[in-house]
């Protein structure tokens, strides 16, 4: 009750914070008003108290929304959320929005799965309390607030939901099938038809997911976790893949997308070796010999770890050149075998311990992890520019045809007839002198561009007068 009475009370105090929270669950950038264990009937009979209520409203438009909210280990249940759905149809409301710790997998994808005749005209979303958190200090950070009141209240509703007690807490536990599926993945025992590995599953993603908030926490822009078309449509399929990856190979991986980065994080904790590594594929250079390429890279990664594996990849090849930065750095020739090979791409490697816990601390597999994320990009992606082609440059002097040292210069048959042709013109343009103002400001001269266009433009060349004529065609066999 604490804590759904201080996010309502801050959603319709802070107007931006409000916006930003619900417009992406279909709310209009209006008007926020909330309310507290509203009680309602069902037509069955049955008497319901959601823990809250949201109405939003823009001129004509109306938006509203049922709350229902779990704090600490607590879980939603199926049945309550379906009651909330059935109550939402039955009075004209448009969303339940359910918030707790669950982390969903994926944005859009809700925690629980209901019966899907239930949310074809009720819009069914989730909220985990990370990204609460994660918006709240986005909007207050990066985004600003323009009041400063309506600033303070944000901040003190931030430093409510980092409080150990507000029931808000971080991704913090693998699952009690987390133990049980390591010790028989050592034991070379696990089958996907094993009890708990959908879970370990469900927890991995909860965990990409998690990672992918924290960033956006700390960057103040949209981290997403890479899901193709295919995957949402058929998310058991995406999960059969999971567990056979980790059933057969010992692995589960995922990939982030952070805007404006060189490529995608990818990550991939490795069970068998206990290797956590995280890397990112980019494109090279498309100009320039293999190792000015490879120096392009390396000059941008003076903050990265000396571990760090670099890959060159030429273009056709099978494999690429491979070696550690720090013998890259002392020789960049180690990566190219054939200093007129076409380096195509490069891919930036970490490696760090995996831990095992099912908590958090060291030692914990959640926080190695993160660790390996966080550090990966704060030291590795960040740096790493896109490669830009230079920018095209105007001849210095003159024409690019006369900067290649083609005559294009005239016969003094076609230069007098130019000449006749041109005098009207020429005392046109000597009769008129345009004068324009300044008004103080300084203006900058162009005379050399000038005379360039002058003599681009002339029939004539430095070379009229010459004996030979001009050909009008030329014979080519």
């Amino acid at each position: 009750m604490r804590a759904t009475s201080a996010l309502l009370a801050v959603l319709t105090a802070v107007r931006e914070f409000g916006s930003a929270l619900l417009r992406p669950l279909g709310a209009p950038a209006g008007t926020v008003t909330t309310f507290i264990e509203v009680p309602f009937e069902l037509s069955d009979g049955r008497k319901l108290r959601p823990d809250g209520f949201v109405r939003v409203a823009r001129g004509n438009r109306e938006w509203s929304a049922l709350v229902e909210v779990k704090t600490g280990t607590s879980d939603l249940g199926r049945e309550q959320v379906e009651a909330y759905l059935d109550l939402a149809r039955e009075n004209g409301i448009d969303c339940v929005l359910t918030i707790s710790n669950q982390i969903a997998p994926s944005e859009g994808v809700h925690p629980l799965e209901v019966d899907k005749r239930k949310t074809k005209k009720v819009a069914l979303c989730h909220l985990s309390w990370a990204e609460v958190l994660s918006t709240a200090v986005a909007q207050r950070v990066h985004r600003g607030v323009s009041d400063p009141d309506q600033a303070w209240i944000l901040a003190e509703l931030i430093r409510y939901l980092e409080h150990p007690r507000s029931g808000a807490l971080d991704f913090a536990d693998m699952g009690g099938s987390w133990v049980p599926i390591r010790e028989a993945l050592s034991a070379g025992t696990l089958r996907p038809s094993d009890r708990g590995i959908g879970e370990v599953v469900a927890r991995w993603e909860q965990l990409l997911r998690f990672a992918a908030l924290r960033l956006e926490r700390e960057l103040g822009t949209g981290v997403q976790v890479v899901v193709s078309k295919k995957e949402l449509a058929d998310a058991n399929g995406k999960r059969a893949r999971q567990v056979d990856d980790l059933v057969n190979r010992q692995l589960l991986a995922g990939t982030l997308r952070i805007p404006n980065t060189v490529g995608d994080l990818v990550i991939v904790a490795d069970l068998r070796s206990n290797r956590c590594q995280v890397s990112v594929d980019l494109p090279g250079p498309a100009e320039g010999r293999a190792l000015t390429r490879v120096n392009w890279l390396v000059r941008q990664l003076s903050e990265a770890p000396d571990q760090l594996r670099v890959d060159a990849f030429v273009h056709l090849a099978r494999n690429s050149s491979s070696d550690l930065l720090k013998v890259v750095r002392e020789n960049p020739s180690m990566l190219v075998g054939d200093p007129k090979a076409d380096v195509r791409r490069f891919r930036l490697t970490a490696t760090s311990p995996l831990g095992s816990k099912r908590g958090t601390g060291r030692g914990a597999f959640i926080d190695s992890v993160l660790a390996s994320v966080s550090g990966f990009y704060a030291d590795v992606l960040q740096q790493v520019r896109p490669w830009q082609p230079k920018v095209p440059q105007l001849p210095k002097e003159g024409t690019a045809v006369h900067s290649a040292g083609i005559d294009t210069t005239v016969g003094p048959d076609v230069a007098a007839v130019a000449s006749v042709d041109n005098e009207p013109f020429d005392d046109a343009v000597a009769a008129t002198e345009v004068v324009m103002p300044t008004d103080g400001v300084e203006l900058v001269s162009w005379d050399d561009q000038l005379d360039d266009l002058a003599n681009e433009r002339s029939l004539t060349g430095p070379l009229v007068g010459a004996s030979e004529p001009v050909p009008t065609a030329v014979a080519i066999d």
